[in-house]
């Protein structure tokens, strides 16, 4: 008789796995296998390789504590292809079956992990031609002058250097113009740059008068 795992997982804290875990139960007792521990994620996304339940399976199963992991469907283990045949492939090594109830996947046999990786590989193409068509879309949106991202911070550059030349901190700067330290940082060291090529970006203050020559 094979000892079974349950895992199961749900994305937020206000769902509940109770749907999840009714549907393994029945199929461990189909097969006729021994429940000999159910771990359980709460609120956590399957975008996270590393999750409290997931982890102290995986150090379960490296002692040998089951011989077969139900999942009610793939995407409960992981979302991204690579976590998922990391996660398949260890407990692979491990001697470690894995059955995906919805999938009915089941890689006991070679057969079975093949078709995993084949519908792992799909899933991924898919979010990766949702990306595609978000860069596109931001692409078209520029050729159509169209502005993508944040706004430019309107910097009162000659008030920067000069809080900066009576003594205020990197802090005390950033804080007035409500602009970060780096940004502060950058605006000095690009004047400094300017200074030494001999062409200031921003006057200081403003242009006095040039006093006449006294008549001699």
């Amino acid at each position: 008789m094979k000892r079974a795992a349950l895992y199961l997982r749900v994305s937020t804290l206000d769902q509940h796995p109770e749907n999840q875990l009714l549907d393994l139960r029945q199929l461990a007792a189909q097969r006729g296998w021994t429940i000999v521990h159910e771990y359980t994620d709460h609120g956590i996304s399957g975008a996270r390789a590393r999750r409290p339940a997931l982890d102290e399976l995986l150090a379960d199963a490296r002692q040998g504590k089951f011989d077969v992991v139900l999942v009610w469907a793939c995407d409960r283990l992981a979302r991204s292809v690579k976590h998922f045949l990391e996660v398949l492939d260890e407990l692979n090594h491990l001697n470690v079956e894995f059955l995906s109830y919805r999938e009915q996947l089941d890689t006991g046999g070679a057969l079975g992990r093949a078709v995993v990786i084949i519908i792992s590989t799909i899933s991924e193409l898919e979010r990766s031609l949702i990306v595609e068509r978000v860069r596109a879309g931001m692409r078209r949106a520029k050729l159509e002058g169209q502005h993508i991202g944040r706004r430019p911070c309107q910097v009162d550059r000659g008030s920067v250097l000069r809080h900066r030349i009576h003594g205020h901190s990197l802090t005390e700067i950033a804080k007035v113009h409500g602009i970060s330290r780096a940004l502060v940082s950058k605006i000095l060291l690009e004047e400094k740059q300017s200074s030494q090529k001999g062409c200031p970006q921003t006057p200081l203050q403003p242009a006095e008068n040039t006093p006449s020559k006294t008549a001699a």
